[in-house]
């Protein structure tokens, strides 16, 4: 008997611990426009969040659609209830009128995180 209430435990424990789970909260939200700006200009933003799940918060891997946006993220685990920020920087060279760029961001957290930077840009002959 005590054998079965003990595969019991064994059971409902291991249950709870897998339904943990990272989580994003972007403090500012998930999209940043930026004012208008002039084609060549560099620009980045700081995308702050905080980890509200239970466990650490492990970036693994980002995805953008063209070499125009870099991304840097954090290479240690963010731990439940901290900060941290995931710097995104867009080059507007070649680049003209209204952009809008997404970041897929690869993490433990249970969905595929998405942020989103726009900008006008003006370009060099107007």
């Amino acid at each position: 008997m005590k054998l079965y209430f003990a595969i019991i435990f064994i059971a409902m424990n291991s249950a709870f611990g897998l339904g943990q789970m990272a989580e994003f909260d972007f403090i500012e939200g998930s999209t940043h426009k930026w004012k208008k700006s002039n084609e060549g200009v560099i620009l980045s933003h700081h995308f702050v969040y905080r980890n509200t799940g239970e466990i650490p918060l492990t970036i693994n891997e980002t995805k953008v659609s063209c070499s125009c946006t870099q991304v840097d993220f954090p290479q240690k685990p963010t731990p439940p209830g901290a900060l941290d920020s995931i710097l995104v920087t867009f080059n507007t060279e070649d680049k003209f009128y209204m952009q809008d760029r997404q970041i897929e961001i690869y993490s433990n957290a249970k969905d595929i995180e998405k942020l989103h930077i726009k900008v006008f840009v003006v370009p060099k002959d107007e």
